[in-house]
């Protein structure tokens, strides 16, 4: 495993509070060293196995390890995940021979001879790092490049361990002999990857095991697993028939279909509705503006890597020489309406709110359903504000974060205080400033928080509310952040009671964050069984036979007037393959019509867990709906 935590990013499980998997502080290391060790062990079983294997790097996780290889032997280097039980069982083999882990401190220059002769131009590469800029990590060696930086640290010997036939660049620890390795682990998956995380270098060959240290956290492990499959929002998006993303349009945007474009504006409407009743005003922007609006607000220094490449109008037409930029942010937009108008203190505070589409570049490695896309929806909102009214503003955004949240059922948060990053704008002086502002109103509101280090947008430090799913792993959504910055570049006043012009403080705030990811957490949180006032359809009408079709569609007539989301099904299935269909799509109502129905001016109703209810006069039933709210 690497010298490294290196030239990858580790892969992080999401935090898992239901199920206890995590090591705990204090067992941890010995946890880590066992995982760490058994990926050494892996990569001695590809060695036995496949014979010429280049390999990358192999960290732990958080709940086990993974290595990427490059395995020559196989056809089109190409391990399918029914081998895998096969290197389960090598490992194991390896694991009784009782094989020693042993150390070695050598030379940087006998360790390039060394990996040279073993054939392994990957860990070649990172030697020649080390060497060159004293680390392996891609992004540390970026930032050294682009400020033309010298290394501070001079590497002169490297680490390296012997397990049988496997020799690795690597810090350790290990364990001392294989047979102290617990045999409750687990290959599950084998993925591509690019090595470094860089979509230029060449694609290797993930594989991922998962490792506990008794049979029984195993188990408990792949429980969650299988549930954590059956809740997969890719797969319930399909199943349920809300969205999906199409090779013709592209990674990362999505095509929503009616129920999906349906529970978007339910989600939409809810949260607006809510905003606007707290004193925001509704703005609406373009999705493109011209690029010298990115240089004024600083994205096209600062965020440059995540926005898609400028559009170059001259390309098209020789007289247009402005460039245009899809925007990654809806802020500048904000600003523009300010001060479009002279604002006097009586303004403030000034609270704008836009359901903006944004468009970000995301790699495609990263992308994930809903989760991480190109193109989403932000619950966006800019608050301008004097600093006498910045603590109050606080408060009101943190009450009406936990508010919203909890009516879409979560209950169980993380919350984070972002500090300041290495690359930033603005004087310390203002971020120090920010920075007491959020920590003040997190202690008023009695709300227990974490320090993130380093984990500020590069224009103020921020506030960020991770919920819990019903599975326990958390999720980034509400975002609070103080920015001192932006008025600054645009220049931006109002005028103080004493006529004179003053610097708002501007407040960065997207509640539920991106409307794509948010969804995709609400699907996974209900399994796709969403409550009653949040289903895309809420109610499913089945008249029996063609002579009962009047009948119902009177029915459904009458409870669309009410605003209840309801649909019929006419198909010429039996009615037992329709109910089935309906419960299928997790419709929390099915309302049966036949001739008892029609003789008794009565309906027969199914509820989603509950079962058939019996026969209802519809008075009746919409009474009930009506408590349930809609």
């Amino acid at each position: 495993m690497s010298q490294l935590s290196l030239a990858t990013k580790e892969i992080k499980t999401k935090n898992i509070n239901k199920y206890k998997f995590m090591a705990s502080k204090k067992q941890k290391t010995s946890l880590d060293t066992l995982r760490h060790s058994l990926a050494h062990v892996m990569a001695l079983a590809l060695k036995r196995l496949y014979g010429d294997v280049v390999y990358g790097v192999g960290p732990t996780t958080e709940t086990g390890f993974y290595y990427d290889v490059l395995i020559k032997n196989l056809k089109d280097n190409s391990l399918s995940i029914e081998e895998l039980p096969k290197i389960e069982e090598e490992m194991k083999k390896i694991i009784n021979e009782g094989i020693s882990f042993k150390k070695s401190i050598i030379s940087l220059s006998e360790a390039k001879k060394l990996f040279k002769k073993l054939n392994q131009p990957l860990k070649l590469e990172l030697l020649n790092d080390l060497e060159k800029y004293g680390t392996t990590d891609a992004e540390e060696i970026l930032k050294m490049k682009e400020s033309k930086k010298k290394p501070t640290k001079v590497v002169k010997t490297v680490s390296i361990y012997q397990t049988g036939d496997f020799i690795d660049l690597c810090r350790g620890p290990h364990v001392k002999n294989t047979k102290e390795l617990p045999l409750s682990f687990k290959l599950i998956k084998v993925s591509g990857a690019y090595w470094r995380g860089n979509e230029k270098n060449q694609m290797l060959q993930r594989i991922l095991g998962i490792a506990f240290e008794t049979e029984k956290e195993l188990n408990d492990y792949l429980n969650f697993l299988e549930e954590a499959k059956k809740r997969d929002h890719i797969t319930l998006g399909q199943k349920l028939d809300l969205f999906h993303i199409d090779e013709n349009i592209g990674p990362g945007l999505i095509l929503w279909h009616p129920k999906g474009a349906m529970l978007k504006r339910i989600i939409e409407n809810y949260a607006l509705d809510e905003y606007l009743k707290n004193g925001y005003y509704l703005v609406n922007t373009p999705h493109i503006a011209q690029y010298k609006l990115w240089q004024i607000s600083g994205h096209a220094g600062f965020y440059r890597e995540s926005m898609f490449p400028p559009i170059h109008l001259n390309e098209i037409n020789p007289e247009e020489k402005v460039d245009y930029q899809l925007k990654p942010m809806n802020c500048p937009f904000h600003i523009l309406i300010y001060k479009n108008q002279i604002r006097s203190y009586k303004d403030l505070p000034l609270r704008y709110t836009e359901l903006g589409t944004v468009y970000r570049y995301e790699r495609s490695g990263t992308l994930h359903g809903l989760a991480r896309v190109r193109g989403f929806t932000q619950d966006d909102a800019h608050i301008w504000c004097t600093p006498q009214q910045l603590d109050e503003e606080i408060n009101n955004l943190i009450k009406l974060s936990f508010k919203i949240l909890r009516h879409f059922g979560f209950d169980n948060f993380e919350v984070y205080l972002s500090t300041r990053p290495e690359k930033y704008v603005g004087t310390i002086s203002n971020w120090n400033k920010a920075t007491k502002a959020l920590e003040k109103a997190l202690k008023e509101e009695k709300i227990e928080y974490s320090i993130d280090k380093g984990g500020g947008a590069f224009y103020g430090p921020k506030i960020d509310i991770k919920l819990k799913d019903a599975l326990g792993r958390s999720w980034q959504c509400t975002t609070i952040q103080v920015d001192f910055n932006l008025p600054q570049r645009f220049e931006m006043f109002y005028i103080d009671q004493k006529g004179k012009k003053q610097q708002p403080i501007m407040i960065h705030r997207a509640l539920l964050g991106s409307i794509e990811r948010f969804m995709a957490v609400l699907i996974e949180h209900y399994a796709g069984d969403f409550p009653f006032w949040l289903a895309p359809v809420q109610i499913m009408v089945l008249p029996v036979l063609e002579k009962h079709a009047l009948y119902a569609q009177n029915i459904v007539k009458e409870l669309k007037s009410l605003n209840y989301r309801v649909d019929i099904d006419l198909s010429e299935e039996t009615l037992s393959k329709r109910i089935r269909n309906a419960e299928l799509n997790k419709i929390p109502y099915i309302l049966v019509i036949g001739d008892r129905e029609m003789a008794n001016n009565t309906i027969s109703v199914r509820e989603r867990g509950k079962g058939d209810l019996g026969a209802y006069s519809l008075d009746k039933f919409i009474s009930e709906l009506l408590q349930k709210g809609k």
